[in-house]
């Protein structure tokens, strides 16, 4: 049977939200390698200068929530534009910055920006594809995630070394400004929006629940011990108001987000996959990086070029977004992980360098890539379209939670190993070995291409 085409429609709003989403995750990755930068440039110490990145990060969680009802109320669209218009205006005020607190400041705007076109631009496509072939169409809005990471480092490190560390964050505009304009004429006007009633006090529980749980993992590699206060107190605070949030979720008729979506095999396992999917790809970027300075003793810019066979094979796994449409997301979540895993491997014990670096890093692109792929599009087997925004932002917090763990217990690990190459060895081997066991959760997921390609249930009711 021949592959349906895809609608030229749907392949051009899918590029439309590709170039918006392209400047927040290539944002994330050059902002990683200025530290020392901004550090001297601005007279602070690196720790007070790391708050440039946490700012980012907590304001992404505490806003996430919101989005899913953001999007009912005020339609996916508006939210769209609106958050492309906070990241612009907080780039532009970052660039700006006269001190240490003031681009703490504007990089939380930035992180709102970015916390709230994350979940909705997964819905927007999902909606409009009404279920079918999603695999091809998320394969093209998610080049902007399989690109930022190997671009990012790459032009951080020329800007920084020609430019002033500003121009981090001017960059972002030639970019912002043209997806505003494609946006305003490319993403549809939302049918309806839904009336819904805002969940106030579900809100006062998640928003700095999250925020805690992520503000707590981050300090954990800044700790003499994981134990301390700085990072248990928040985690523990996170932990007691996310439980809270889940209980009310179940109990309420109109939660913020719908917790009972879990009561679907397929969307729990997914969730679960998600979190570990998070740990192993952010936990990945977090030690690649580091691998390539301190161990291979590598410049910025020769480590950025370096890690470019990895986004060659995470474009090499656009691929994978067919075969989850043909066979359904579990055989090619699998196959993923078992690729991912043998190709992380290598370097828990002594890769060397050159051609044996190269392979194992594309490898671990199409691997890694291919599972959040797959991944992305099993979210949404057999739900309705009322459940989609939920859907969304569930993944979204659980990938970023996922993210925030991975790369905690890392630190911790590096840390506590001097940051020698037997605790690169050791960081890699765990990254490997979580990969592994997140084969046992793939085998719930849907395997049948029925399962894959079957259109979104028209029910409204919740599950």
């Amino acid at each position: 049977m021949p592959e349906e085409r895809l609608d030229p429609a749907l392949l051009r709003l899918c590029g439309v939200l590709a170039v918006g989403a392209f400047a927040p995750l290539l944002d994330s990755t050059i902002v990683s390698v200025a530290v020392d930068a901004l550090a001297d440039d601005l007279g602070a110490p690196t720790t007070t200068v790391q708050w440039v990145s946490t700012a980012y990060l907590l304001a992404f969680a505490m806003v996430m929530p919101v989005s899913g009802w953001a999007g009912e109320r005020f339609g996916t669209r508006r939210v769209w534009l609106g958050a492309l218009v906070l990241f612009s205006v907080g780039s532009l005020l970052c660039a700006c910055a006269w001190s240490v607190g003031s681009l703490v400041v504007f990089r939380s705007l930035q992180g709102a920006g970015g916390g709230l076109m994350m979940p909705v631009l997964q819905t927007i496509v999902i909606r409009a594809s009404g279920g079918r072939q999603v695999g091809r169409l998320v394969a093209v809005v998610s080049l902007p995630a399989l690109l930022g990471p190997v671009l990012g480092p790459v032009f951080g490190g020329l800007l920084l070394g020609h430019l002033d560390w500003r121009w981090i964050f001017f960059v972002n505009l030639p970019v912002c400004v043209p997806a505003l304009f494609l946006a305003w004429r490319g993403v549809p006007r939302d049918p309806r929006q839904r009336a819904s009633r805002l969940d106030v006090v579900g809100l006062v529980l998640v928003c700095p629940g999250l925020t805690a749980l992520v503000y707590g993992l981050s300090q954990c590699g800044g700790q003499d011990r994981a134990g301390g206060g700085r990072v248990l107190l928040p985690m523990a605070a996170g932990a007691v108001l996310v439980a809270a949030f889940v209980g009310r979720s179940l109990r309420s008729s109109a939660p913020l987000i719908d917790m009972r979506l879990f009561r679907l095999r397929s969307f729990a396992a997914t969730s679960v996959l998600m979190f570990v999917g998070g740990s192993t790809m952010y936990g990945g970027m977090f030690l690649l990086p580091l691998y390539c300075l301190l161990v291979l003793d590598k410049g910025v810019v020769a480590t950025g070029l370096l890690l470019v066979p990895q986004g060659i094979g995470a474009l090499a796994a656009r691929v994978a977004g067919v075969l989850t449409d043909r066979i359904g997301p579990r055989p090619v979540v699998v196959t993923g992980l078992l690729v991912s895993a043998v190709a992380t491997w290598p370097f828990a014990g002594t890769v060397g360098e050159g051609a044996v670096i190269a392979v194992a890093l594309f490898f671990r692109g199409l691997g890694t890539s291919a599972v959040n792929l797959a991944l992305t599009v099993g979210a949404y087997q057999g739900l309705g379209d009322s459940q989609v925004a939920d859907a969304s932002t569930m993944t979204r917090i659980l990938q970023q939670l996922g993210g925030s763990f991975g790369i905690a217990a890392l630190a911790v690990l590096l840390q506590r190993g001097g940051h020698t190459a037997t605790a690169f060895a050791h960081a890699f081997g765990l990254t490997a070995a979580l990969t592994l066991c997140a084969v046992i959760a793939a085998a719930l997921l849907p395997g049948r291409r029925a399962a894959a390609s079957a259109p979104l249930a028209t029910a409204e009711g919740r599950p």
